[in-house]
Parts: structure tokens; C-alpha cells; sequence
């Protein structure tokens, strides 16, 4: 009979071990696996923060790097500014420059021109002998002497009043003081009537160049033409300045 206890002792104790060590390894088995995803969990929110620092270094760089090339940008602008205005300044110093040049060689032509012209009216004023008109001068004319004797004569000649001379002698003083080789720089008119050009009065004579009494009939023709007579020729010059 004790033996028989003895027995079921042994096996409630081995039943009882069995379901002890049982109910410890379930236990055990589920703190590790609890361990284990404590562990992952660990290694997850590390990777989370490690990821944050990341981001924020590679932000910190992206705002270094945006910087540096808004400050490069700016570098260059004003870079390119500055040589703008340089070269604006130079372009505008170059300009002012042209200008007082081209003002100054406008003033230096006219200056010469000037010059000329007074040194040909008084070489046209000191000019030699001019071949005489041989025909008669009216007595009336013998007052004259030379170009004026001439234009004188034609002018009778011509039909008009000894009256009309006077008109004639002023305008033709105006505008050659009767030399007929007189020649304007300027416009190019030569001769006692200051034809222009000079080579209509070879309608009057091919000895146009040459010969007053030449360019005095041409004269006369064309005071007729257009004025009617030398005072009707020189009351235009007096309004206008030429005839």
C-alpha cells in the first residue's frame, strides 16, 4: 500500500515537474520573443532618429548650398553692374569726345572758309585790267571807267534809261564789284553777274570766262527776263538778299 503511494507520489511530483517546467518555458519563451521585439522596436525608433538627423543635416547642406548661390548670384550681378556702368561712363566720355571734336572741326572749317572768301574778295578786288569794250560809250556814261563803262554802255544799248545805272551799279557792286572774274567759293557763281552756274553766260558768248562785256549782255538778259529792269533786279536783292 505504500508502495502503491509511493508511486502516484512520484508521478503527481513528475506531473507537476512536467507542467512547472512546461509553464516556465512558456513563459521564458514569450519574454524573449518580447525581448526580441522590444530589441526590433529599439533598433526601429533608432533608425528613425539616426533618418531625422539626416534629413536635417541634408536640409542644413540643400540651405547652405541655396545660399551660397543666391550669394554667388548676387556676386555676379553686381559684378556685371559695375562693369555696365564702366563701360556706360566710357561710351559717354568716347561720345562727348566726338562731339567736341566734330564741333571743333566745324568751327576750324568755318573759320577757313571764312578766311578764303575774304581773301578772295580782296583778290577779286585787286585784280588786273579788264579788256575794254570797244564800242562808243554815250556820253552820259564817260563818268565810268573799266567794267562800269561797259555795263554802262550795254545797258543803253540794251534799251534801258541811263536812270536805270544807278540800279545796275549798286547791284552788280553788290554782288562781284564788277569783277568778272569774281567767283563765290561757296555756291560757285561767277562773274560780274554772278551766274550760276558760271557756263550760262556761254549762251551770250563762248569768251564767257574772260570777256565782262560778255557777261554783262548776259546779265541784262536775264535782269530783263525776270525783273523787267536793273531797279525792278535790285529792289528784289533788297528784300531777299539775291536776284
Amino acid at each position: 500500500m505504500n508502495r502503491l503511494w509511493s508511486r502516484v507520489g512520484v508521478r503527481v511530483t513528475s506531473v507537476s515537474l512536467l507542467a512547472v517546467g512546461a509553464a516556465g518555458g512558456i513563459y521564458l519563451g514569450q519574454d524573449r520573443e518580447v525581448q526580441q521585439r522590444s530589441a526590433e522596436a529599439s533598433v526601429v525608433a533608432q533608425v528613425a532618429v539616426d533618418n531625422s538627423q539626416l534629413l536635417k543635416q541634408r536640409q542644413a547642406e540643400h540651405a547652405a548650398a541655396r545660399a551660397f548661390q543666391r550669394q554667388t548670384e548676387a556676386n555676379a550681378a553686381e559684378k556685371a553692374a559695375a562693369a555696365a556702368k564702366a563701360a556706360a561712363g566710357k561710351a559717354h566720355t568716347a561720345e562727348r569726345k566726338v562731339i567736341a571734336e566734330k564741333k571743333a572741326a566745324a568751327e576750324a572749317a568755318a573759320k577757313k572758309k571764312a578766311e578764303e572768301e575774304a581773301a578772295a574778295k580782296e583778290s577779286d578786288s585787286d585784280s588786273g585790267s579788264t579788256p575794254e569794250f570797244d564800242g562808243d560809250i554815250p556820253a552820259s556814261c564817260d563818268e565810268y571807267s573799266g567794267n562800269r563803262a561797259t555795263g554802262c554802255a550795254l545797258m543803253l544799248e540794251a534799251g534801258f534809261k541811263i536812270s536805270q545805272f544807278s540800279c545796275l551799279e549798286k547791284l552788280w557792286k553788290k554782288e562781284s564789284g564788277w569783277n568778272h572774274k569774281a567767283t563765290n567759293k561757296s555756291s560757285g557763281a561767277y562773274g560780274i553777274p554772278q551766274a550760276l552756274p558760271g557756263k550760262k553766260m556761254a549762251s551770250a558768248g563762248s569768251d564767257w570766262k574772260t570777256n565782262p562785256a560778255t557777261q554783262i549782255e548776259w546779265g541784262l538778259g536775264y535782269i530783263e527776263g525776270r525783273y523787267d529792269t536793273p531797279c525792278g533786279a535790285w529792289a528784289h536783292s533788297q528784300d531777299v538778299g539775291w536776284y
